[in-house]
């Protein structure tokens, strides 16, 4: 159920992209560059960039024609002032400790009108809410710790993992309305937000009740300056 859920979720990213062959796409947090390469694809652009921090990742990414730039995200973006068209933070947000400094550095690289589509988890959604009823730690922040992963859930993904990976690792968890002002506040207007995962119920009715789907999805737009 939760691997539907991560494929309508994609499937709410993808549809959020606007076609452009003239597009420079930046994918922040790219991993090995699979995901990368349909949302470049869905924007039918070939001038593909990402930003990740494992070696590994990164040669992978690099292997499938993603032009990888490596940086810590919660520091200054190796970008240009207004030189990008599109960025998309797929499941990274949550993983920023320096979220403010994030957000001001994606609009410091977005050329005016362009746009960024950023997608994480709700902690307003019905599974999180009925794990706070029983006393335990929301499935959306129980890897905290670099001592064990799946901390204070039973049910929790990762439970019973010796530890996490460091950039796994989820900082905050946002609510839809929050995330929305928070958006608005670092200047940009909000154009679109959509859901999935509706756990226990199947995924697509978290496109019909965004406020409680598992994932969010908002599409971004940087105000003309």
């Amino acid at each position: 159920m939760f691997t539907k859920a991560v494929n309508f979720n994609h499937v709410n990213i993808l549809s959020l992209f606007e076609k452009n062959s003239h597009a420079k796409f930046v994918d922040l947090g790219c991993d090995d560059g699979l995901l990368t390469k349909r949302f470049a694809e869905s924007i039918h652009t070939k001038q593909i960039f990402g930003v990740d921090l494992n070696d590994a990742r990164i040669r992978k990414a690099k292997q499938r024609g993603v032009q990888v730039v490596k940086f810590d995200l919660n520091g200054k973006f190796l970008f240009s002032n207004n030189s990008i068209d599109v960025v998309s933070a797929n499941q990274v947000i949550e993983h920023i400790h320096d979220s403010d400094k994030f957000l001001r550095e994606i609009y410091r690289i977005l050329k005016p009108n362009g746009y960024a589509v950023i997608s994480t988890e709700n902690a307003s959604s019905w599974c999180n809410i009925g794990a706070s009823l029983f006393g335990w730690q929301i499935f959306s922040l129980t890897n905290f710790s670099d001592l064990r992963a799946g901390i204070g859930n039973p049910y929790a993904i990762h439970r019973g993992d010796d530890q996490t990976i460091k950039t796994w690792k989820h900082v905050r968890i946002y609510n839809i309305r929050g995330l929305k002002e928070y958006f608005e506040s670092a200047g940009f207007r909000v154009e679109k937000i959509l859901g999935a995962g509706y756990f226990p119920l199947p995924t697509y009715f978290g496109r019909l009740d965004v406020t409680h789907s598992h994932f969010i999805t908002y599409k971004i737009r940087k105000v003309k300056t």
